[in-house]
């Protein structure tokens, strides 16, 4: 085990390992790999923007604090730090992957893997908390505030152990033939456990969907709500399903056998387009949500001095935010609380 560790600080390994898995080694910066990493640093930049206007717009109305709210605050953090992962990688890919430690590498490449397992993990904290809700067909009582931070605090805490397993020693050091050919320090093996995982999650996700969707049905405003957590669902799916799928091919092919595996961060680029659609999926589907996100632009169009405001636009800080949520009403529906309240739902 030491003699694996002491290779982690190596920095020819990882050039090593590229020449064994890869059939060419392109070291060159061109003009097109250049702009081509511009737009992808530009588009995580904007991933992060968009997130970081919805953790703000959740931190600081106390109509988004219910738990639906809080659990999309943690599916928003996970996106954001995923955009910056992203913006990492790309900044330390091309001619600067083969400068690398495997330490190094395994940092970049680790936190890609711990954003996309948390989450993950927060579209079944999702699922589980609306199963929760129709389970109990009640008002939630003390225990909410525990359960809550119980399945993020476990979300987070299973995806760095998950993300972390390759800097542990789950890695093909010292093991060519074992190498993934996208990943070329991973091992096959835990490439496959980590897809297997995440697919068999997916699935476990929509089954609980199928099945609360068969409780509510009945339910304009439920069907509403499950509306919009199916699509947050299907978009993650689209996105990623293409890059889970380019895994499984590079787990079954033969090393070289397979030049379709060098053009996997091109799938992986497509996966990232998830974090930047969840905040507009959000933004779109609440309409408190999205009046809290839009104020700073309100304040903006204001002008100096408040004087004036954008063409047409109420000043939105005189309007009070409410809820026709049968939870608020005091009336016993198997929606509360709900992913998105009465009538934020668009």
């Amino acid at each position: 085990m030491g003699g694996l560790y002491s290779e982690y600080l190596n920095s020819s390994k990882v050039r090593e390992h590229y020449n064994y898995t890869k059939e060419t080694l392109d070291t060159q910066e061109t003009p097109a790999r250049q702009v081509a990493s511009a737009f992808i640093v530009l588009l995580c930049c904007a991933i992060v923007v968009e997130n970081l206007l919805v953790l703000v717009a959740v931190a600081r109305n106390s109509k988004l604090h219910s738990a639906m709210y809080l659990f999309l605050g943690n599916l928003a953090a996970s996106d954001l730090l995923a955009g910056v992962a992203f913006v990492a990688n790309t900044l330390l890919s091309g001619p600067v992957t083969l400068g690398l430690t495997p330490v190094q590498w395994f940092a970049r490449e680790g936190s890609a893997f711990i954003t996309l397992s948390a989450s993950v993990f927060s579209l079944l904290a999702i699922a589980i908390e609306r199963q929760v809700a129709i389970a109990k067909v009640k008002v939630y009582g003390g225990d909410k505030s525990c359960r809550m931070g119980l399945l993020i605090g476990a979300s987070w805490l299973i995806s760095l152990v998950l993300g972390g397993l390759p800097i542990l020693g789950w890695n093909c050091l010292g093991q060519l033939e074992a190498c993934s050919t996208v990943l070329p320090l991973y091992a096959k093996p835990y490439v496959l456990c980590v897809v297997t995982i995440f697919s068999v999650i997916l699935l476990a996700i929509v089954a609980l969907y199928v099945r609360i969707y068969c409780v509510v049905r009945a339910s304009h405003d439920d069907v509403a709500l499950l509306k919009t957590v199916t699509i947050v669902l299907g978009v993650f799916i689209a996105c990623w399903l293409p890059a889970f799928s380019i895994l499984l091919v590079d787990y079954s092919c033969p090393v070289r056998a397979c030049p379709v595996l060098y053009k996997a961060h091109y799938f992986f680029a497509f996966a990232t387009l998830n974090s930047l659609l969840n905040p507009v999926i959000y933004t779109w589907r609440s309409r408190d949500l999205r009046r809290e996100v839009l104020r700073p632009l309100r304040c903006w169009q204001r002008g100096p001095g408040g004087a004036r405001r954008g063409r047409g636009a109420p000043d939105h800080r005189l309007l009070p935010l409410r809820s026709n949520s049968s939870l608020e009403r005091g009336t016993h529906m198997p929606t509360s609380p709900t992913y998105l309240e009465g009538n934020t739902v668009v």
